[in-house]
C-alpha cells in the first residue's frame, strides 16, 4: 500500500468504528460489537469502502500482533499457578472434549481425520477479548463462574501456540511426525533463547533506558522488543503472533513490567479494535443472506457443542451445576485466534474457500450473539437450574467431602469466604458467636477446614443445602458473594423458608440495594458507598470537621437505604492547622449544637480536664477564636472546640459531651 492508501483506510477504519460505537452505546450494546460492525460495513463485501483483501489481512495480522503482546504483558505466571486445577483441568478438558466432539460430527462431512480434527481446532477456541471485557464491565472477574471462565480462556491462549505448530504439519493427507517435531524442537529453541535473553539481557537493557527518564524512549524500545522478538520467531519459520506473545511474556516478567503496562494499556482498545474491525471486513454479507440456512444452521451447532464442552469442563472441577452452566453460556462463541488458525489452515488446504466462509460468517455472529448471552446467562442458568429433574440430579450428586454440620440454633450463616466473609468470622469467633459458612471453593473449603473453621461446599441457591446449614433455626444470614444473579436468588429462598432471619447481603452496586430489600433482604451493603464514605470522612476529617458532624454525614446516608444525603451547615472556617511536632497526641473538633446539654455551661462546670484527661485549646464563635480560654468561658450552641489529648481519652471526650454525666459530677461535688 501507498502512504496515501494506508492513511485514508486508517481515517475510514477509526472514523466509521467511532461512528458505529457511540450510536451502539446509545442502545448500550458493547463496543467490540460496534468493531465488527463497522469492518462489516467498510469492507469489500458491504460498502466496498475497502477494496483490498490483502489490505485488510496485513491490518488484521498487525492487529493480532499487537493484540497477542499486550496479552503477554499482562500474562502472570503467578496467577496461572494460583488458577491451576481450574486452568489445567477445566481448560484442558474444555479444549480436549471440544476438539474431539468436533471432529467426530465433521468427519462424515469431510471424510479427513486431520480435517476433522482441525475442525475441532478452530472451534476449541473462545474470545478472550470479548468474555474477559463483558466480565470486567459487569463486575463478575471474581465470581465462581468469572474465574472458571479466566481460567479456561488461559488454558485457550496457551494452546494457540501448538495449535499454530500443528497446523501447517497437518496438511495433505497426514500428518507428518518428523515435520512436527522439528516445528516444535525450533519452537523450544527459540522460546529457551528469548527467555534466557530476558534473564540476562532485557533487564539491563531497560534498566539503561529507564536510566535516561525518557519516556520517549522507554515505549520506542518496548515497541521494538515487541516487533523485534516477533521478526525473530518468524526467521525460525513459527507465526508473528507467537513471538509477540513472548515478548509480552518477556517484559511481564521483568522488574520494569508494571511501568511497561502502564505505558502499553492505553493503546490495548484500539490494538483490539483494529482486529475486530478488520475480521469483520472479511465477512461476506452477500454470502450470508444467500446461504442463511447454512450459517444458522452452523451457529447452532457451535453454540450447543460449546455450551456442553463449558459445562461438562466446569462440573469436572467441582463447580455445581448453575456455576457450570453460566460457564458454558459464556465460553459460547469462537476466539479472535481461530481466525489466525483458519488463514493458516485455509494455507495448508485443510479448509475450503466456501468452509472458510461459512466458519467466518457463523464465527461473527456468535461474537456478536455473546453481549447479549452473557447479559442474560445468569437469568437462563437459574430458571434451568430450578427444573425439578435437575432439583433431583442435584441432590444424587456429592456436594461435600464431610458432613453438614449438626442442628445448631441461634447461629450465624455466612455464604461465601473472601475478604468480607472471612473478616466476619473471625469477629465471630473471637466473640464466641456460633456459625458456619458455604463456599462455591472447594480448595478455599480444604484449606480452612484444616484450620478448623466451620465451612462447608455447595451452592448457596440450593434449598436443601441451605436447610442442612439451619437458615430454618438460624438467626442472621449474610451473603457476602460476587455473583449478583446468585445473591438475588438466595435471599428470596433464605427469606421464604425462615421469615424471621435477619438477612444481611453484601453487594457491589447502589442501583441493586432497593432490588435486594424487595426481594427480602434486611440490610445492603452496597461496596461503592462504603467506599464513598470512607473516603468522605478522611477528607472531612483532614479539614478539621467536628467528628459527630462527620458521623452525622454517615448516619444520614446510611438511612433509607442510603438515598438520601441531608444537608448539615458548618462554619465556613475551620481552626487553625495542627502542629506537627505534636506527634504523641491528637488533636480534634466538636461543634456545640443547638440541643447540646453543655451549652450555657462553663468550662469550669464541665470538670472537662479532671473527668476526661483532654484540655481545650481553642474555641471558635463565629469568626472569633478564643486560644486557651478560661475556666470561666461560658460555652454555647454553634461553639466549635479545638479538644487535644490522646486518642482513646478524646473518645471518652466526646462521649462525655453528649451525656449528662457533667451534671452528676458537678451535683456530686
Amino acid at each position: 500500500m501507498q502512504e496515501y492508501e494506508i492513511l485514508r483506510l486508517l481515517v475510514l477504519i477509526f472514523g466509521v468504528s467511532a461512528l458505529v460505537v457511540f450510536l451502539l452505546y446509545r442502545l448500550r450494546i458493547p463496543s467490540l460489537v460496534g468493531f465488527l460492525i463497522a469492518g462489516v460495513l467498510i469492507g469489500p463485501h458491504g460498502l466496498g469502502l475497502v477494496k483490498d483483501v490483502r489490505d485488510v489481512e496485513l491490518l488484521a495480522e498487525i492487529g493480532v500482533i499487537l493484540l497477542l503482546f499486550v496479552i503477554g504483558i499482562e500474562f502472570s505466571l503467578s496467577n496461572l499457578l494460583r488458577m491451576k486445577k481450574a486452568v489445567i483441568g477445566g481448560g484442558g478438558t474444555q479444549v480436549i472434549l471440544t476438539i474431539i466432539l468436533s471432529a467426530i460430527i465433521a468427519y462424515p462431512l469431510v471424510g479427513l481425520a486431520n480435517k476433522s480434527i482441525f475442525f475441532g481446532f478452530l472451534i476449541a477456541l473462545s474470545s478472550t477479548a470479548i468474555v474477559l471485557k463483558m466480565l470486567s464491565e459487569r463486575g463478575e472477574i471474581d465470581t465462581p463462574h468469572g474465574r472458571i471462565m479466566v481460567s479456561i480462556l488461559i488454558f485457550q491462549d496457551l494452546c494457540v501456540v501448538p495449535l499454530m505448530l500443528i497446523t501447517p504439519a497437518m496438511g495433505g493427507e497426514g500428518i507428518n511426525l518428523s515435520k512436527l517435531m522439528i516445528k516444535m524442537a525450533k519452537a523450544g529453541l527459540i522460546v529457551v533463547v528469548v527467555l534466557l535473553a530476558a534473564r540476562w539481557i532485557v533487564p539491563g537493557l531497560l534498566h539503561q533506558v529507564i536510566r535516561t527518564k525518557s519516556r520517549e524512549l522507554f515505549i520506542t524500545t518496548i515497541i521494538l522488543l515487541c516487533l523485534g522478538i516477533a521478526l525473530l520467531t518468524s526467521k525460525f519459520g513459527l507465526s508473528l503472533a507467537l513471538g509477540a506473545f513472548l515478548a509480552g511474556l518477556v517484559i511481564a516478567e521483568s522488574e520494569y513490567a508494571h511501568r511497561a503496562t502502564s505505558e502499553i494499556l492505553p493503546f490495548k482498545d484500539s490494538f483490539i479494535g483494529l482486529f475486530f474491525v478488520s475480521v469483520g471486513m472479511l465477512m461476506d454479507v452477500g454470502y450470508i443472506t444467500d446461504n442463511w440456512l447454512k450459517v444458522t444452521i452452523a451457529v447452532t451447532m457451535i453454540f450447543c457443542l460449546k455450551v456442553i464442552t463449558g459445562m461438562l469442563s466446569a462440573i469436572v472441577i467441582g463447580s455445581p451445576f448453575r456455576t457450570a452452566l453460566h460457564t458454558g453460556l459464556g465460553l459460547a462463541q469462537i476466539g479472535e485466534f481461530s481466525f489466525v488458525l483458519a488463514v493458516a489452515g485455509k494455507a495448508a488446504g485443510l479448509i475450503t474457500d466456501e468452509f472458510y466462509q461459512i466458519f467466518l460468517s457463523s464465527s461473527l455472529v456468535t461474537m456478536m450473539m455473546t453481549p447479549f448471552i452473557i447479559k442474560s446467562a445468569p437469568d437462563v442458568s437459574g430458571r434451568i437450574t430450578s427444573w425439578s429433574l435437575l432439583k433431583r440430579l442435584g441432590r444424587i450428586r456429592k456436594i461435600s467431602e464431610e458432613a453438614f454440620p449438626e442442628k445448631k440454633s441461634g447461629h450465624v450463616v455466612i455464604v461465601g469466604f473472601g475478604v468480607n466473609g472471612s473478616n466476619l468470622a473471625r469477629v465471630l469467633r473471637k466473640s464466641e458467636i456460633p456459625y458456619v459458612v458455604l463456599e462455591l471453593n472447594s480448595d478455599t473449603v480444604r484449606k480452612m477446614k484444616r484450620k478448623g473453621e466451620p465451612i462447608y461446599y455447595g451452592d448457596g441457591t440450593s434449598v436443601e443445602i441451605l436447610h442442612k446449614l439451619g437458615i430454618q433455626r438460624a438467626k442472621v444470614f449474610v451473603i457476602a458473594i460476587s455473583d449478583a444473579a446468585a445473591t438475588r436468588m438466595i435471599v428470596q429462598i433464605a427469606r421464604k423458608e425462615n421469615p424471621d432471619l435477619y438477612i444481611i447481603v453484601r453487594t457491589r452496586y447502589v442501583a441493586e440495594v432497593e432490588d435486594l430489600k424487595k426481594l427480602g433482604a434486611n440490610e445492603v451493603i452496597p461496596e461503592e458507598f462504603e467506599t464513598s464514605v470512607e473516603i468522605f470522612s478522611r477528607v472531612l476529617h483532614y479539614y478539621h470537621v467536628p467528628r459527630n458532624i462527620i458521623t452525622e454525614h454517615i448516619d444520614d446516608i446510611r438511612k433509607d437505604s442510603y438515598k438520601v444525603l441531608r444537608t448539615i451547615r458548618l462554619p465556613v472556617k475551620h481552626l487553625v492547622e495542627r502542629h506537627e511536632f505534636l506527634k504523641d497526641i491528637e488533636t480534634e473538633t466538636y461543634l456545640i449544637k443547638e440541643d447540646s446539654s453543655v451549652s450555657g455551661y462553663s468550662i469550669k462546670d464541665l470538670r472537662f480536664r479532671t473527668e476526661t484527661g483532654v484540655t481545650i485549646i481553642a474555641i471558635q464563635r463565629g469568626d472569633e477564636i478564643y486560644q486557651n480560654p478560661p475556666p470561666e468561658f461560658i460555652l454555647k450552641s454553634g461553639d466549635i472546640i479545638l479538644l487535644i489529648g490522646k486518642r482513646k481519652n478524646i473518645n471518652e471526650a466526646i462521649s462525655y459531651l453528649e451525656s449528662d454525666r457533667f451534671l452528676k459530677a458537678k451535683y456530686h461535688r
